[in-house]
């Protein structure tokens, strides 16, 4: 049995691979689709794949979407360091937003590598200015992520009920989706308050903290908190969407912005997954969508690193200072 026995040290590089490959495995899969799609749609047109794409890039008023994209990715900012700083100040350290800001715009940087890797910075930046441990700045950050997947949902479960019958029925399964989160929701807050398993030793681990203090009421106020982003995120896409040649009304993008965004949170780089689905919800508009999914998601996050590197010198000095 021992000798069959797979050693601790095999295993992990093992996981630590796949961790590696999975990422390129869904970009190569996502990209292999969008070529195909792409080269029939050029091949329709009788124009080469490269000429038929550049058009759908040469169409658009740059100057009108860089209006639109520039102060909405300064707005993101300003109110995903509030939803920060305010869960700092509940479960860890009272902070100031103004020392807050430096280290969550620096920490875009380290996005492009990997959102979980961002919120690693924010713990290390509390643990060595504040003396905060790094598990409970941790147990802060997934608190955070909890609280996006229902802000997103329930979203998009509004969107969807709004304007129904103009939704792919792919899209019916979301309400019942949220349904069955709220379910999950309430036991799980039940748990970690102690009403239902209280001998259960799992909900006293460092990683856990937030949860354990968190009432029903800070969930609620996380997810108003980011509210403005994604009523911000549902107007720009909008108005952006229609310099593509693409058309939907404000409620229909509540419906779409959600699941795109938790495409976006795939792993992959470039947002593979969430320029995808564009092209999924717009079939006829294979080019433009995917000129408007590269665009959209990838300046996002190229110009939220731009911004933090004004922020990166700060950040550095009270981190390694």
């Amino acid at each position: 049995m021992n000798e069959t026995a797979a050693p601790p040290a095999a295993v992990g590089k093992k996981i630590k691979r796949w961790q590696r490959l999975l990422p390129l495995l869904i970009t190569a899969a996502c990209f292999a689709y969008l070529y195909n799609r792409l080269n029939h749609a050029a091949a329709a047109e009788g124009s080469p794949l490269l000429p038929y794409l550049a058009r759908s890039f040469a169409n658009v008023n740059w100057y009108y979407w860089l209006a639109l994209m520039i102060p909405y990715c300064f707005f993101y900012l300003i109110f995903d360091s509030l939803v920060v700083w305010r869960v700092i100040n509940w479960f860890n350290v009272r902070i100031p937003y103004a020392d807050i800001l430096p280290i969550r715009g620096s920490a875009y940087i380290l996005s492009l590598i990997n959102e979980q890797v961002s919120k690693g910075a924010i713990a290390l930046y509390l643990n060595r200015r504040d003396g905060v441990p790094g598990w409970e700045v941790g147990s802060s950050m997934l608190f955070i992520m909890f609280c996006e997947f229902y802000s997103l949902i329930l979203w998009a479960t509004a969107g969807i009920l709004l304007r129904w019958d103009s939704f792919p029925n792919a899209f019916h399964i979301i309400p019942w989706i949220a349904l069955g989160s709220a379910v999950f929701f309430a036991i799980f807050h039940l748990f970690f308050s102690g009403t239902i398993g209280p001998a259960i030793a799992l909900r006293e681990r460092p990683i856990f903290r937030a949860f354990r203090l968190a009432k029903v009421w800070h969930y609620g106020a996380v997810i108003a908190l980011r509210a403005p982003l994604v009523i911000a995120g549902v107007v720009v896409y909008t108005l952006a969407l229609r310099l593509f040649g693409g058309s939907v009304s404000m409620e229909q993008m509540l419906g779409y912005l959600p699941v795109i965004f938790f495409g976006a949170a795939m792993p992959g780089p470039m947002h593979s997954v969430a320029i995808l689905f564009w092209v999924l919800l717009f079939p006829d508009k294979p080019g433009q969508m995917t000129a408007f999914g590269f665009v959209m998601h990838n300046f996002f996050i190229f110009f939220n690193a731009g911004v933090g590197l004004l922020f990166l010198r700060r950040a550095t000095r009270e981190l390694f200072g």
